[in-house]
């Protein structure tokens, strides 16, 4: 439960821009498509922490890591409600990369450790819990504070919230001393297994085709589904809720069968996002596209998560690592892609953009199957 509060706080303090994207842009004089930077940049960081900081901290306890990670996370966040302009923001966002990349890159492996084998993909569950937890609470509650205050205060107030965390992991975490220091070679041995290949390209694919879409949801939800700016916060309460039952239901699904697991969520996304420029014209078709999207993503991060560790139960930390990296890369290239479009294109683009990549996940399930 440590480890959910966790990846609350991160996922929150990592998605915060998606509801504020408008009033940042605003604010500081940037288009939407340039201020999606901010999701961009701490995807790109995240990714690259991800496989080097266990490599780096050799033999360190996780616990202490762990700890040092939120640190940086409030540190990183209070300059961002600082931040005179733009570019200090993205420096902030900067921050926030390291500590997301380490914090996920850890996390899962060590859950592993907090129960029996047979527990695993329902403690994976929990502690992906926190991420999905962190759509519901903490990105509706920031977009909120942002409308009815102002979007620095929703920075300090993740800041606020990355104290808490801080406090529950200190009570809470035990001691997590290394099993075995992960060594640089042992990342790029992780490709030699088929199935990790095959699950880190469902995860680029799946996490990339998701943020190309979801990073502009903000206006795609005003300008083809006609919601005021105020419905913001309640319907991204209500993709999160949706993406909370799709964690579990993933989670439960994946214990049995995680291939089919994986098809049936890139199948969900896939065909949301190709309809919503059509059913999504109406505020209600919006909100019932939004629901099943939500649903659908609730299942990836503990869908693909659950698919590595089954894969590679001998070397969890470093396979972990390397999804996480390519997690988070796939975070800021789905990102930047779809700001690209958005700003040369159209809302519809991105889209389209995004059932496209998800789409294409059943040829690395394929690939998983012939292994």
């Amino acid at each position: 439960m440590a480890m959910a509060v966790g990846t609350f706080a991160l996922v929150t303090v990592e998605s915060l821009p998606v509801g504020l994207l408008p009033l940042i842009g605003g604010t500081l004089g940037v288009s939407e498509g340039t201020a999606g930077l901010m999701v961009t940049v701490p995807g790109l960081v995240a990714s690259v922490t991800a496989p080097l900081l266990p490599v780096a901290i050799r033999r360190a306890d996780r616990r202490a890591v762990l700890l040092g990670l939120i640190v940086l996370m409030v540190a990183a966040n209070g300059l961002s409600a600082l931040a005179p302009d733009f570019a200090v923001l993205l420096a902030s966002r900067f921050l926030v990369g390291v500590s997301i990349g380490g914090f996920w890159a850890l996390a899962a492996g060590l859950a592993v450790r907090l129960v029996p084998e047979r527990h695993v993909p329902r403690a994976v569950s929990i502690v992906f819990g926190g991420a999905t937890a962190a759509n519901v609470l903490g990105v509706p509650a920031g977009t909120l504070i942002g409308a009815l205050a102002d979007w620095r205060v929703a920075f300090a107030a993740v800041g606020g919230l990355g104290l808490l965390v801080l406090a529950a992991l200190l009570w809470l975490l035990p001691s997590l001393p290394a099993e075995r220091a992960v060594r640089l070679r042992t990342l790029p041995e992780q490709f030699h297994n088929p199935v990790v290949r095959a699950g880190v390209a469902a995860t680029f694919l799946l996490v990339s085709g998701h943020y190309a879409a979801f990073t502009y949801v903000s206006p795609i939800l005003r300008d083809v589904s006609g919601f005021d700016a105020g419905m913001i916060g309640p319907l991204l309460l209500g993709f999160g809720v949706a993406g909370i039952v799709g964690n579990f239901l993933a989670g439960a699904a994946a214990e049995r069968d995680v291939r089919a697991t994986v098809v049936t969520v890139g199948t969900v996304l896939a065909l949301v996002l190709a309809v919503f420029p059509l059913a999504g014209r109406t505020p209600v078709g919006g909100a019932i596209l939004l629901i099943v999207w939500g649903l659908g993503f609730g299942g990836v991060p503990v869908g693909v998560q659950t698919w590595i560790l089954k894969s590679a139960p001998a070397s969890a930390e470093a396979a972990t690592a390397l999804n996480t990296a390519v997690f988070n890369l796939a975070i800021a290239l789905g990102a930047l892609l779809g700001g690209v479009v958005a700003d040369r294109l159209s809302l519809n683009g991105v889209l389209a953009l995004g059932a496209v990549l998800t789409l294409l996940t059943s040829l690395a399930v394929r690939s998983a199957r012939r292994a």
